[in-house]
């Protein structure tokens, strides 16, 4: 093959190198006869050297080679750019996997290591050597394939296999172990078990970590002879035998295992698989009977005993429908028409009777039961009590009906606030504003109802509610005793409150930085005849206007608070605030709860 110019141009002078020119001599010589693929690349990418081994390795001639861009090689053009562009950065290279554009038209796959010669930050040239993988690649593909094969045929096998890594996380599972635990395992993830749910033969839950494949990878031996029981997602189960057997490398090292499930329904007669399973029937608080297809009770656990009063003795060898009240009986024949068509009755409410008379709401679900060979022979009933849950959505209708009231009596409010905002806003703008702040006032005196179940709220609570959003609450003092208002009485007076603070906050002391507000409520009289006496009182605050008569907040203040607690309210107005009282029956203005106590 041509040697190329570069060649004869170091052979012509290599006679005439010493010292520095040898060892510059011996580089090129190292570069020339290198048996890695080695090649130069200026920062335009044009190929400036390539060596004897990089162009045997592509076919080319050296005129056909040296001085091209090197792109034109590249079949991935991606590739290269990021190749040049991370160079041209200062990064380095090592095994970067490309594939080359051979002399004949062949692709060799090749890893690329390469660093760049910069100057002053600017990339001057590039160094890359080029080791060819075409074999590797081609023995990886064939691998590929190979191990595509193998699961192919593991695929088409009949029985469960699934392979695990040494950490014991699913690598693999076939049709066959899809089909029999009833899902689909993710893969990377699940661990030790494709199966939903694991217990040992004689009904213990048995944690997926304590597995026989978990043991056969933990202590790096087979498990044989350890039988199982797995439950599907939809609640079947069936026995089996696994077969874990760790997989080793040449050197003995543990890479993984794999297992084979061993179906054992077909094996088991009937009474041994209802021995494996009672203990997980008996433990459930759900009533579980199974019946034939002529409605005779085969079965009856604890929660059924419970559940209906009888025990398994008098009730297996029964009809079922000793448990349906007269006016249900129908549902019975329904209910065997379905399963005999292997349809899965789902979870529907009725009622069922006790063996004392009485009546218990239930919910039922009832699948068909199937024999070793498919056939349907009876039906499975899970009944679950709903007493609890009736009487809960009692309480929910009856809550209800309560919201309902009281939404209606907020709409009554609202509609008064409307109609009353209406006759006195002077603009559409301020209409709709101080629409906005007394329902938002309403809104505040019910989020504290709300957190307190509706029961009421302190004098306290509902005053601070509502003085806070006008800021300067901190001139504000409050003095009386414990009173939790009623819900009535909390709406009311909030919506008096708010218009006492939004005076206040206009004209008064929470309009400044001088004055005092002093809200004193207490109690007199005895038994019936209690009375609650609140006094609102601004003092040293700015000059104050006379108040307007008629306005919204004075109709408040003055007439719908106080009529609504069955009280009577005066308004006054000094020279520096308005004093506002409220005198009430307390039976009228204090939660039930607390008048009681």
């Amino acid at each position: 093959m041509n040697e190329g110019p570069q060649a004869s141009a170091i052979a012509s002078k290599a006679p005439e190198m010493s010292g520095e020119d040898s060892r510059d001599f011996d580089y090129q010589d190292f570069f020339e006869n290198g048996a890695v693929a080695l090649h130069l690349v200026n920062a335009d990418g044009v190929i400036l050297h390539a060596n004897r081994a990089e162009l045997d390795l592509l076919g080319y001639p050296a005129e056909d080679y040296v001085g091209r861009h090197v792109a034109e090689f590249y079949p991935d053009r991606a590739v290269i750019d990021d190749i040049l562009e991370r160079l041209a950065r200062g990064e380095r290279i090592a095994r970067y996997p490309a594939r080359l554009r051979a002399h004949d038209g062949s692709i060799k796959h090749v890893e690329i290591t390469s660093s760049g010669h910069l100057r002053d930050g600017n990339l001057i040239n590039t160094r890359c050597f080029t080791v060819d993988v075409t074999d590797l690649e081609r023995t990886r593909t064939e691998l590929r394939q190979q191990d595509n094969t193998y699961h192919q045929i593991l695929d088409g096998l009949p029985v469960a296999i699934y392979t695990t890594d040494r950490h014991g996380t699913i690598t693999y599972y076939n049709r066959a172990a899809a089909e029999l635990a009833g899902r689909e395992p993710e893969l990377r993830k699940d661990k030790w078990c494709v199966t939903f749910k694991l217990f040992t033969p004689d009904g213990k839950e048995l944690p997926h970590d304590e597995c026989p494949m978990a043991i056969a990878l933990k202590e790096n031996r087979p498990v044989r002879n350890q039988e199982a029981i797995a439950q599907r997602p939809d609640g079947s189960f069936f026995p089996f035998l696994p077969y874990p057997t760790p997989i080793q490398d040449e050197d003995g090292n543990l890479i993984g295992a794999v297992n084979m499930l061993l179906d054992l329904t077909d094996r088991h007669r009937a009474e041994e698989t209802s021995q494996h399973l009672s203990a997980i029937v008996e433990s459930t608080f759900d009533a579980i009977v199974s019946k034939d297809l002529n409605a005779v009770i085969k079965s009856w656990n604890h929660g059924a005993e419970r559940l209906f009063g009888y025990t398994a003795d008098e009730a297996i060898g029964r009809p079922v429908t000793m448990l349906i009240p007269d006016d249900h009986q129908d549902e019975e024949p329904r209910i065997l028409d379905r399963i005999r068509r292997g349809e899965r009755v789902e979870t529907y409410e009725t009622i069922r009777q006790r063996k004392d008379g009485s009546l218990v709401p239930v919910s039922l679900t009832v699948s068909p039961v199937r024999n070793a060979s498919g056939q349907i022979i009876g039906a499975s009933k899970i009944a679950r009590d709903i007493t609890s849950a009736r009487e809960n959505e009692h309480r929910i209708r009856l809550l209800m009906r309560e919201v309902n009231h009281r939404v209606k009596n907020q709409y009554a409010v609202i509609i008064s606030m409307i109609r009353e905002t209406n006759k006195r806003a002077e603009t559409l703008t301020e209409f709709e504003r101080q629409l906005r702040e007394r329902i938002m006032a309403l809104s505040r005196s019910h989020d504290l109802l709300v957190s307190e179940d509706w029961k009421g709220a302190t004098v306290f609570e509902l005053l601070l509610a509502q003085a806070k959003p006008f800021g300067n609450e901190e001139r504000i003092s409050m003095s009386g005793p414990s009173v939790v208002l009623s819900p009535n009485a909390v709406q009311y007076l909030g919506i008096a409150f708010h218009e006492l603070a939004t005076n206040s906050a206009k004209y008064g002391v929470l309009s400044g930085d001088e004055g005092q507000i002093s809200v004193r409520w207490n109690i007199t009289g005895s038994g019936a005849s209690k009375l609650f006496h609140m006094t609102w009182d601004e003092t040293d605050g700015p000059q104050v206007q006379t108040i307007g008569q008629g306005g919204f907040g004075t109709v408040v203040l003055k007439r719908v608070a106080p009529a609504a607690v069955g009280g009577k309210g005066d308004l006054e107005h000094g020279s520096h605030g308005i004093t506002w009282s409220l005198r009430a029956p307390l039976a009228e203005v204090e939660a039930s709860v607390a008048h009681e106590a």
